[in-house]
């Protein structure tokens, strides 16, 4: 559907979309999920369906570290579209580490992921396990540094970043 973009500077934001499915994950897969990111079901504090089109499901981990040591298995993982996010300790330069294992789109992990973590900010925001303005780090494992920038202004969740164009063009029909 349509959603509401707006520019400060370089920074773009779009408004976080509504959740399609949400709720807790069902037990089946939340022990693939577990034994594909070769974690215990003790090491995963929470999980819920963030659905709000491509179909992700999310765990949280107890640190962003836990998340960055993940390793996941792929064929255990098979066709889920999965975001992992775990909190960063206190005075990080972010909030959280999230990453998106994408094994139905052809690649293994997306470096930054805009709709999950739409997604994730409406589940973490509304349950109160995130502030109402925070910062992500994705790509980290990639070699990136994806900064997303989460706030919730009024009923609305911009999900942004600084952006740059690396290419432009016309299309005529």
């Amino acid at each position: 559907g349509l959603i509401r973009v707006k520019q400060n500077g370089s920074r773009l934001a779009f408004t976080a979309p509504a959740l399609r499915r949400t709720g807790p994950l069902e037990p089946n897969l939340m022990h693939q999920i577990a034994e594909g990111l070769g974690l215990t079901d003790a090491q995963i504090l929470g999980h819920q369906w963030v659905d709000n089109g491509p179909g992700w499901c999310a765990v949280m981990l107890d640190s962003a570290e836990r998340v960055l040591a993940v390793r996941p298995d792929a064929a255990a993982l098979r066709e889920l579209k999965l975001g992992i996010i775990g909190p960063s300790t206190p005075g990080s330069e972010v909030d959280f580490e999230v990453r998106a294992f994408v094994g139905p789109l052809g690649i293994a992990e997306d470096p930054v992921t805009g709709s999950l973590n739409a997604g994730l900010a409406s589940w973490l925001i509304n349950a109160g396990l995130a502030p109402k303005h925070y910062v992500v780090s994705q790509g980290t494992v990639l070699g990136r540094a994806g900064r997303i920038y989460i706030d919730q202004i009024g009923d609305d969740i911009w999900v942004g970043g600084d952006v740059m164009s690396c290419i432009t063009g016309q299309i005529v029909l």
